[in-house]
């Protein structure tokens, strides 16, 4: 499942997360054009875009291809359930990813 998470302020952050393997990690993550650029991205290819300001904060934190901080854990993973539990018209990204 991945999932992309923006807020107004111009900051992006993508996480992706395969059962198995580990907590999720931030796979992109930018400000301006760059955070513009991840959403629309996300966008193209079906994959849910949450807004969550305080949770991208963290996020931004996060060095790229690394495994998110326990303590992140719970927010992180109600926005994974958020995006499965969405209706697969809404994301079909979600049958090529798992």
């Amino acid at each position: 499942m991945d999932a992309r998470y923006v807020v107004p302020l111009g900051q992006a952050a993508a996480l992706s997360y395969r059962t198995g393997q580990g907590a999720p990690k931030v796979v992109a993550k930018g400000r301006g054009e760059l955070a513009r650029r991840i959403v629309e991205l996300a966008r193209e290819n079906g994959v849910p875009v949450a807004q969550s300001p305080e949770l991208v904060s963290l996020l931004m934190q996060v060095d790229i291809d690394k495994q998110i901080p326990e303590s992140l854990y719970r927010a992180v993973a109600e926005v994974l359930v958020w995006a499965h539990a969405l209706p697969a018209a809404a994301h079909p990204a979600r049958t090529n990813h798992g």
